[in-house]
């Protein structure tokens, strides 16, 4: 399985080196789409995923239209994150789907919501109280691309655990 996590705009340093972090343990490839909120050589990016950072695959894009135009969502299985997903993020059934590509916005917009209409049928979401605003962009992408790794039975993870033994 060849796995994607697409962050639109990144807006928190933090975020993105915590996002980094479970890409590197999962073996996700991670893309940033700029303007970025940061520089991604800023402390706060790699003190979050600081000792996973050599093990990341990682590609920037200079605008989300260059990456749409290299990636496009026609030709992949792409699913845009939004908290307006007409399906619930577990809903898809990416067993058997090779390549997967997880898109999600900047923190305090979203992805663009013309993007969102056009591809209404690729939105999913993670399902919460209506009267809250949103999670976390970290623990979104940590909640979606494990769900995907379960459904992919973790394929290429670790699969017992040997601390015990």
């Amino acid at each position: 399985m060849k796995l994607h996590v697409v962050l639109v705009e990144p807006e928190i340093p933090q975020n993105t080196g915590n996002i980094a972090r479970t890409c590197a343990a999962i073996g996700a490839k991670l893309h940033l789409v700029h303007p970025l909120g940061f520089s991604i050589s800023e402390k706060a990016v790699k003190r979050a995923g600081l000792d996973y950072w050599d093990k990341l695959d990682i590609e920037e894009h200079s605008s989300f239209k260059e990456f749409l135009n290299v990636y496009k969502p026609e030709e992949n299985h792409m699913f845009f994150v939004t908290t307006k997903g007409k399906h619930v993020y577990s809903e898809p059934n990416f067993k058997e789907m090779e390549e997967i590509f997880v898109l999600f916005g900047k923190e305090t917009k979203g992805l663009p919501e013309d993007m969102l209409q056009k591809y209404i049928h690729q939105t999913i979401r993670i399902p919460m109280r209506p009267t809250l605003r949103s999670l976390n962009l970290s623990n979104s992408v940590s909640i979606v691309v494990y769900d995907i790794c379960r459904q992919k039975e973790f394929e290429g993870l670790e699969e017992i655990s040997t601390y015990f033994d």
